[in-house]
């Protein structure tokens, strides 16, 4: 789509509303290639252009909040003090909760308590007259497909939530719900819109993005705009393989992941494309951490990559696993289960502790010369890669 006919989409959701304050609430800087960037600036200058005061909330999840350099390079010019961090420990309000019957239906009895669905205390000033939350849509290893209602419960949620969502997509098993639109975790999303997030002055705009080009836009807020933008992201965002991988190398773009919590989409992406008995490879140049925060970084250190089993253990023996559950489910999402083999090339974290969590570890001269016999890709978080049984 031509940047005009972005714009001009755009304006018509501002279209007949009488406005005096506007949230934004864009992806952060580990959604380089969303457009999230380019429309967010598109709506700041259209929104002060009309005297109207805009304040903008990154969906950070638990991620690394942004720099100033970040929001630069993401955003464009926009000043600092329009900026505002989600603190998804404890700046989060919960606004009620899914009760365990509900929970247990959709889980297929695997989980059964209930949920506290909590978003950014943010999100709740009543001074916001219209909540613009801006996201791509794309296949994604915990909801399925990613944004819409997640933007709100996960992008701008706290630990509960967050925790038991990812842990909701791991126990139901990952290779259920990768690039489908109807998972058991877009059911927890879709009860949190139906009871407690109706009041809330929430619009979404929704994109579709293809070799960096947005192909896709779709504004509202009824749930047919994500069904409709899910669909078109599974003909363009799945990518099927004839047969089973042996060898697939994955870069990591060093400016966009640096913590395997990120990189591990080399793993998630391509799971259900590589071979029983296959080797994937991952280029992660700015690699230096494994968690995105401290606490889960320190998590996974201690617990490792150890397989889905393995860590259902010990959630029931770890006080610190059950409090994190999020981590837990990365656990188990970035484990193969013994199905393929996982070599980290990451210099800046080096063989002892790339190997102290479970993965290989090659040296980077050694890896870049990995190039013969390989299925090699550029940029995971771009797409779903599967064979076509």
């Amino acid at each position: 789509m031509k940047p005009g006919n972005i714009r001009q989409q755009l304006e018509k959701t501002l279209q007949n509303k009488n406005l005096n304050k506007v949230l934004l609430i864009p992806p952060d800087a580990t959604r380089p290639h969303s457009g999230g960037g380019l429309i967010t600036g598109m709506y700041y200058e259209m929104l002060t252009a009309q005297d109207i005061e805009v304040k903008i909330l990154p969906a950070l999840g638990s991620h690394a909040p942004m720099t100033r350099a970040e929001q630069l390079s993401f955003f464009g010019d926009i000043p600092e003090e329009c900026f505002l961090t989600h603190l998804w420990r404890d700046g989060v309000v919960s606004l009620g909760k899914v009760p365990a019957s509900y929970v247990n239906e959709i889980s297929e009895s695997l989980m059964n308590e209930d949920i506290s669905v909590e978003v950014s205390t943010h999100l709740c000033d009543p001074s916001y007259d219209l909540i613009i939350s801006i996201g791509q849509v794309v296949p994604h290893e915990v909801a399925g497909m990613a944004n819409y209602t997640k933007n709100i419960v996960v992008g701008c949620g706290g630990n509960q939530f967050i925790s038991a969502s990812h842990m909701l997509g791991a126990f139901y098993g990952i290779e259920r719900i990768l690039g489908k639109i109807d998972t058991p975790v877009r059911k927890l999303f879709d009860y949190a819109e139906a009871h407690f997030l109706k009041q809330l002055p929430i619009e979404y705009v929704l994109t579709v993005v293809d070799k960096d080009e947005i192909i896709g836009l779709y504004t509202g807020r009824q749930r047919m705009i994500f069904e409709e933008a899910a669909t078109l992201s599974q003909k363009h965002n799945i990518i099927y393989v004839d047969k089973p991988i042996q060898n697939c190398v994955v870069h990591l773009d060093e400016n966009d992941f640096h913590s395997t919590w990120l990189g591990n989409k080399a793993v998630y992406r391509t799971r259900m494309a590589i071979a029983d008995g296959g080797h994937l490879l991952v280029l992660a140049p700015g690699v230096k951490a494994f968690g995105e925060d401290a606490e889960n970084d320190r998590l996974i250190r201690k617990y490792g990559y150890v397989g889905r089993q393995r860590v259902l253990e010990l959630c029931k023996t770890e006080q610190e696993l059950k409090n994190n559950l999020s981590a837990a489910a990365h656990l188990i999402h970035g484990s193969t289960d013994g199905r393929f083999t996982v070599t980290y090339a990451a210099p800046l974290l080096g063989r002892e502790a790339v190997e102290s969590v479970g993965y290989q570890y090659m040296d980077w001269d050694e890896a870049i010369k990995q190039t013969e016999n390989v299925f090699y890709i550029e940029n995971p978080a771009l797409g779903l890669w599967q064979t076509r049984s």
